[in-house]
């Protein structure tokens, strides 16, 4: 399945000069969503994962979801400040 049909770039979102991949469509579409899962689930094939660590806030769509598969825990990674809990510190340049 070729995802980017499913996938809308909207320009100059956020910020001008950038280039937004709205994932809307492809959650809308049962087939397409599925069959993402399914791709997603084929990189982890001969790998032993324990844990699936998902990038808010898209990664909160498919990354549980991957786990559960997997039958791994799930890790949100979030900005400081999310959740009321211990937490680890990454760094990292920004998309845009």
């Amino acid at each position: 399945m070729n995802f980017k049909h499913f996938i809308r770039e909207v320009p100059n979102f956020p910020e001008k000069g950038g280039v937004f991949k709205d994932i809307t469509p492809l959650l809308e579409h049962p087939g397409a969503f599925q069959a993402a899962a399914d791709a997603l689930l084929g990189f982890t094939e001969g790998l032993q994962i324990d844990k699936v660590v998902g990038i808010e806030s898209r990664g909160f769509v498919y990354a549980p979801l991957l786990a559960s598969r997997l039958g791994a825990g799930f890790i949100p990674a979030t900005k400081p400040g999310k959740l009321p809990r211990e937490i680890r510190n990454q760094e990292y340049d920004l998309e845009y």
